[in-house]
């Protein structure tokens, strides 16, 4: 039987189809409609037939079933050194699995460290129809997600982006973080600014410009020589950094910006290894907010990034690819917000050559 399409007023725009819709023109019940649409038993095959006839001649986006399906995790390795060390991953993961209980879903994770085991993953996700997507946590490379563009199902990246959009995705609001951070310093009168960071990822490159553009927004000057780099997230490799920037530069900054909590306490110690007092002398402020952050000597103001909300929204983001009309790949930034305690403090004017005159 064919179902002729639903009507409307003419001249005027066409509302959104409704079940109710559906409903009057097959002549059944809502319920029925409703179990038909969503794969319940119940409903006679014939009625069930032309209900979704009904539905695609209306254009009605037919809600795929989730409930009993699994999303692959693919955790790179630096997702997972940082779930040993530190907690940000830690809370990604605790707002992801939250998020998949309430909606019915099973996560599988499944650490990959390069393109054999990403390819391997790829090939039995695709055969797999009880896998619905892939969520990519913390991965930056090039090669592997080049393969994963292919994938026939949607995939969405958490906490990375790609930087030709060809992936959805879900990340901190990076920059503009960097740059509130960066703003907070300079309106407490702190023009020589530190960036401490460790290089490579696509979002620590993005709290890189903001706080770059927190300088130009107030027109000062941003020498390259205010970046300050390490090779690693941990503590005592940023305070060496510190400590050899003083060695060699003397204490030629106010403020330290760190791209990371672990770098920010990093470089507290340092400073005061050198006989220096923070915030009294350097002030020092820290991007994430993890939770020892309030613990440490002076406890540090910081950034706070909404961990758990990043995999709550990166399931949502890849639900909404598998149960809606097609879109293009989207990437949501998620708002960051100041945490002010007690490792900085505002700065009278001073010349430069009178910054590393007092030490405790």
């Amino acid at each position: 039987m064919a179902i002729s399409p639903l009507p409307g007023k003419r001249g005027t725009r066409s509302r959104r189809v409704r079940l109710e819709d559906i409903a009057e023109k097959v002549g059944v019940s809502l319920s029925t409609v409703s179990r038909a649409l969503s794969g319940e038993k119940g409903v006679r095959a014939d009625i069930r037939e032309r209900i979704l006839e009904a539905a695609r001649t209306a254009n009605y986006v037919v809600p795929t079933p989730i409930a009993g399906k699994k999303v692959i995790l693919a955790a790179s390795s630096a997702a997972m050194i940082d779930y040993v060390r530190n907690q940000f991953t830690l809370y990604v993961l605790e707002g992801l699995r939250d998020r998949a209980q309430a909606l019915g879903l099973e996560i599988v994770t499944r650490s990959v460290a390069g393109q054999a085991e990403e390819r391997t993953m790829l090939d039995e996700a695709a055969a797999d129809p009880d896998v619905l997507g892939l969520l990519f946590l913390t991965v930056d490379d090039e090669a592997m997600l080049a393969a994963t563009r292919a994938f026939a199902k949607p995939v969405v990246m958490i906490n990375g982006d790609d930087p030709l959009m060809r992936l959805s995705s879900v990340t901190p609001c990076n920059r503009s973080a960097a740059r509130l951070a960066a703003e907070h310093l300079i309106g407490l009168g702190h023009e020589r600014i530190l960036f401490l960071m460790r290089p490579g990822r696509h979002t620590i490159e993005r709290r890189r410009e903001g706080w770059r553009d927190a300088f130009l927004h107030r027109n000062l000057a941003c020498p390259d020589d205010l970046v300050v780099l390490v090779d690693d997230w941990l503590p005592n490799l940023a305070a060496q950094a510190i400590a050899a920037r003083i060695r060699e530069n003397g204490l030629d900054f106010s403020a330290i910006l760190a791209a990371g909590d672990s770098l920010a306490v990093g470089a507290m110690t340092g400073l005061q290894e050198q006989g220096y007092s923070v915030p009294a002398d350097v002030s020092v402020m820290g991007i994430d907010d993890l939770p020892q952050a309030a613990f440490v000597h002076p406890p540090l103001t910081t950034m706070h990034i909404p961990m758990r909300e990043l995999g709550s929204v990166a399931l949502d983001l890849l639900r909404d690819s598998i149960t809606g009309s097609p879109m293009p790949a989207r990437r949501i930034e998620l708002a960051c917000h100041l945490v002010e305690r007690a490792s900085v403090t505002g700065r009278t004017s001073v010349s430069t050559s009178s910054l590393g005159s007092r030490r405790v």
